[in-house]
């Protein structure tokens, strides 16, 4: 008795997922040029900063109750399994993964954590021009000293060096281990076995993720109105 293995397109990144990793890319992209020109165009770096941080907030919770692959408990590993899967990639033998692999997952952590950082150092900001950040007036003169320093200094380089870390890494996959992790990223679709679990991405749950957004970009603007 033979048994067939029968290979379809199984949904793995919903489109809220889709959505907000092309938002991300866009605001990354813009706030680096817009903090690289200063003057007029710090305004716009301002608002990238509160868009980066309503995206950030809703993948937070995305990562919790999004769809099956989208959740942070689906693809974070355990240090054994990102130690094992180390080995197996330097000896050329490491799976292919649904989702996220594990170094896959820490990065997607670390970007997140970098842009929490950069973005809540930025409202900590100050030029001592004619920009500063909504929380210069209610923190200490040390603190606003420490996260502008920070800011426009060491986590501005850090979250570049993240960035061409990830993207050199998305490259490593399609060109040295015929591993494509762009395209899936931008249809949604991975040609897997039929019993693969598939991740909801529905009208219902496409309306839910907007909603979040929209409760996001809220408590951000309570956030940037603290002053």
């Amino acid at each position: 008795m033979t048994t067939t293995h029968s290979i379809q397109a199984v949904r793995v990144w919903d489109l809220p997922t889709r959505v907000f990793h092309a938002l991300l890319i866009l605001a990354v992209a813009g706030l680096i040029a817009t903090g690289e020109l200063g003057d007029d165009a710090l305004r716009i770096h301002f608002w990238l900063g509160y868009a980066v941080l309503t995206l950030v907030f809703f993948r937070l919770i995305w990562g919790v109750i999004g769809g099956h692959w989208s959740r942070f408990a689906n693809f974070m590993p355990s240090p054994v399994k990102l130690i094992t899967y180390v080995h197996l990639l330097r000896a050329h033998q490491a799976p292919r993964t649904v989702g996220h692999n594990p170094l896959g997952a820490l990065s997607v952590l670390a970007m997140l954590c970098a842009l929490l950082l950069q973005v809540f150092t930025g409202f900590m900001s100050d030029d001592e021009i004619a920009n500063a950040g909504p929380w210069v007036s209610r923190m200490p003169n040390q603190w606003v000293s420490l996260a502008t320093q920070y800011h426009s200094e060491i986590g501005k380089v850090l979250l570049i060096a993240l960035i061409c870390f990830h993207v050199g890494a998305v490259l490593y996959y399609k060109f040295i281990r015929s591993e494509d992790l762009i395209s899936p990223m931008l249809h949604g679709d991975k040609d897997l076995p039929a019993s693969t679990h598939d991740s909801r991405d529905t009208t219902t749950s496409r309306l839910f993720a907007l909603s979040i957004l929209a409760g996001c970009a809220y408590a951000v603007f309570r956030l940037v109105t603290l002053a």
